[in-house]
């Protein structure tokens, strides 16, 4: 498990996530997501699950909590390369709602 944090431009950062996310996983991408949108303040963190080979459902939590954080300060977080697998876990978590405002 690894997150590689990148500048997407115009005030976005890129959160690569890479192997799997479950509990113990989870709490280190966590901080690490959460230190680079402490350091560099983005209006939008983008969620590139890409390389992601597992995910239970510490992912949803990761990604609430990662939307909690950047509501708080005025930004928005979208989710991107998901494998089928994880969009429908999130869509069956209602992720798809909150994230795109229906």
């Amino acid at each position: 498990m690894a997150v590689y944090i990148a500048d997407g431009g115009e005030g976005t950062i890129v959160a690569k996530i890479t192997g799997e996310i479950d509990h113990h996983s989870a709490r280190w991408l966590r901080m690490d997501i959460d230190t680079a949108i402490q350091d560099k303040s983005p209006k939008k963190l983008i969620l590139d699950f890409s390389g992601v080979t597992f995910m239970d459902s510490s992912g949803v939590g990761l990604v609430m909590g990662r939307y909690r954080n950047m509501k708080e300060r005025g930004g928005k977080v979208s989710l991107a390369n998901m494998p089928e697998y994880i969009e429908k876990v999130m869509d069956l978590a209602g992720m798809d709602r909150l994230l795109n405002g229906r």
